[in-house]
């Protein structure tokens, strides 16, 4: 489990010294990586950057790539093209340097099952550099773990704590977990997510991998979405706050629009206000006091404020506004909805 030099991983032999981390530079760069088995593309031309002192959510569905994309990253897997870098290093030349700047919780995380739980934290506290039994303790107490239990007779819930301990104590500048969260009740994955936040206060990068849309919300910077082993869209969190979705009917068939060209989805996102997106939602709600009723579904981006009085024009009843949210876009990029995030 977990990081660094506690891996059987070892580096490529090289000869000469091994690269030195580069200052004021990303924390993360991929550039074109792909990873192939025989026929089968796990991972395919994946581009990304992820800058000094945020969080990075990678989303997607089991079988994506985030696992594939984050192994390929730190040195367990060597990708079939493309590169990347992780705290100035590359995982195929300096695979060791690089991960003892990483704290890595894995998917599958494994502990010594003969251990206590007080025994596992001290056993990885004396063995990473970076390590500290206080910290850990101090998480573990946090998370409610029972420290006396043998790990042969922990819930798979009181595992994921454990492992939690012992990696987010770690005082790297590289946290990357892989799904945290799994088999934690709400509870307690309200607790590991305030623990990420604080980590990113501190001045640490997280890469957080989930499937979970909430906690991408709640705690991500930024969020890559992953569908197929393809980066699907790129999506800065402080911009989609500024996304409004309207909802309401009418008898008209047509709205009037403020001229200027219609958004679409698209993997370039910048801050430019684009002309709302109206629809008229297929299988379109009847009211049954009307002969003829719309519904309307019109997509926002900027400040709520300066489109209010357009909508309050507009022949629409029954108005509904909501945020847009990452429900709406993530069913944009997997099941092929369209979307005005041009401009995101």
């Amino acid at each position: 489990m977990a990081h660094a030099s506690a891996d059987s991983v070892t580096a490529d032999p090289m000869e000469g010294e091994q690269p030195r981390p580069l200052a004021n530079k990303a924390v993360v760069e991929v550039k074109g990586l792909s990873k192939h088995y025989g026929d089968f593309t796990a991972l395919s031309n994946c581009t990304l950057r992820v800058e000094p002192g945020s969080v990075f959510g990678l989303l997607g569905p089991n079988g994506a790539g985030k696992t594939t994309l984050i192994r390929s990253l730190l040195g367990f897997l060597k990708p079939s093209s493309g590169r990347a870098t992780v705290c100035g290093y590359d995982p195929q030349i300096a695979g060791v340097e690089l991960r003892k700047q990483v704290a890595y919780l894995p998917g599958d995380a494994r502990l010594p099952r003969h251990m206590r739980g007080a025994g596992v934290l001290r056993c990885f506290a004396e063995m990473q550099p970076s390590g500290n039994l206080e910290r850990s303790r101090e998480i573990a107490d946090r998370l409610e773990l029972n420290q006396k239990r043998h790990v042969a007779f922990m819930s798979t819930g009181m595992r994921q704590k454990l492992a939690l301990a012992v990696v987010l104590s770690l005082n790297t500048p590289l946290l990357i977990l892989d799904e945290p969260t799994a088999n934690l009740d709400p509870t307690v994955r309200a607790i590991v997510l305030d623990l990420v936040l604080e980590a990113r206060d501190a001045g640490r990068t997280v890469v957080f991998s989930s499937h979970v849309l909430s906690e991408i919300e709640q705690t991500c910077d930024r969020v890559a979405f992953l569908r197929q082993g393809k980066l699907a869209l790129e999506l800065n969190m402080r911009d989609l706050h500024q996304r409004h979705r309207v909802w309401g009917l009418s008898s008209e068939p047509e709205l009037a629009i403020p001229s200027g060209e219609s958004g679409h989805l698209s993997s370039q996102l910048d801050t430019e206000i684009q002309t709302p997106k109206v629809t008229i939602v297929p299988n379109a709600l009847a009211d049954p006091e009307q002969t003829e009723s719309y519904q309307y579904r019109i997509d926002l981006s900027g400040e709520l404020g300066q489109w209010l009085p357009w909508l309050q024009d507009l022949p629409i009843e029954r108005m509904r506004i909501e945020p847009l949210g990452l429900r709406a876009i993530y069913d944009a990029v997997h099941f092929g909805e369209d979307l005005s995030l041009e401009g995101c």
